[in-house]
This record gives C-alpha cells, sequence and structure tokens, in this order.
C-alpha cells in the first residue's frame, strides 16, 4: 500500500510541475507582458459637430451609445468614441483650423450613417424623441426595412436592417 501512494503522490507532483511549466511557458512566450496587442483593421466614421458634449449625450440617448474614450481640453472641446453594439464611431468639435467642419458650417453633410440593427422601429422612435428630425419613415423599400432622420448636428442616419430573402 505504501508503494503505491509513493506512486501516486510522485504521479501528482509530476502532474503539479507540469502544470507550473505550461502556464510558465504561456506566460513567457505565448502572451509576454511586452507584446503589442494585434491590430486589426477598421473603418471609423469621424463626425464633426458644433456641441461635442451635447452630440455625445444625444448618441446615449438615441442610439443607446456607450462612450468608449473620452478627451476634453479646457475649453470643452471634445473627442469621443462611442459604439452601438459594437458598431463604433467618433466625434468631436469642429475645429476649422484643422478643417473640420460640421454639417451646419458646410450647409449640410457629405455622408450618411448607416446604422444597421435588428430593431430599426424602436431606435428611429427613440432617436425622434431624443431630438432627431425625420426625413423619412421606418418602411420596406428595395430589399430593406429602413427609415431616415436627420440628428440635431446636421448627420444624416439610415437606420435599418435588410429583409430576408434579399
Amino acid at each position: 500500500m505504501l508503494k503505491y501512494l509513493s506512486a501516486l503522490h510522485s504521479a501528482i507532483s509530476n502532474i503539479s510541475l507540469l502544470i507550473y511549466l505550461v502556464s510558465l511557458f504561456i506566460q513567457i512566450v505565448v502572451m509576454p507582458e511586452n507584446k503589442t496587442p494585434a491590430i486589426q483593421t477598421s473603418i471609423a466614421p469621424w463626425l464633426s459637430v458644433k456641441g461635442g458634449a451635447e452630440a455625445v449625450a444625444f448618441y446615449k440617448k438615441a442610439f443607446n451609445a456607450t462612450e468608449v474614450y473620452h478627451l476634453e481640453d479646457p475649453d470643452g472641446n471634445v473627442v469621443s468614441r462611442l459604439s452601438i453594439d459594437g458598431a463604433e464611431f467618433w466625434l468631436g468639435d469642429e475645429s476649422p483650423e484643422h478643417s473640420n467642419f460640421s454639417p451646419d458650417a458646410l450647409g449640410g453633410g457629405t455622408v450618411r450613417m448607416i446604422l444597421t440593427i435588428a430593431d430599426p422601429d424602436t431606435i428611429f422612435a427613440q432617436a425622434l424623441e431624443a431630438g432627431a428630425t425625420e426625413i423619412f419613415p421606418v418602411g420596406e423599400d428595395y430589399g430593406w426595412r429602413l427609415g431616415r432622420l436627420v440628428d440635431p448636428f446636421g448627420h444624416h442616419w439610415e437606420i435599418g436592417h435588410q429583409l430576408e430573402g434579399h
């Protein structure tokens, strides 16, 4: 019996040593602390607005956005990265000295945001309640359930999703 207990103790010690060595290998070779995380290619729009702090509050209320990153200078100008269910975009106060103009400064925007979302009716209504203006209501056309609005900062949003079978 003692022989078996001794063998069992030896096996447990060897397993413990093996686990320790594997974890050490992972820490040193697989996941070194000074290793930069992989950079994933992405494109994220940057919206220039007049009133960055107000814009952040609007997008949180209208689209359930969460703020992922935030900078604010002493004058109150904001740079923020927002996420809507993982779809990210940036916004910042316009700065004409850096050629960043809001739609108000240009007399309109040059792009439309397309927010693909499972429940466009609810989010569209929520955005209107938060202060957006309807361009056309949510409906079905061209294989999409989609509505278009303009936010209080002059950016146009098409909110919807492609219909099944299209």
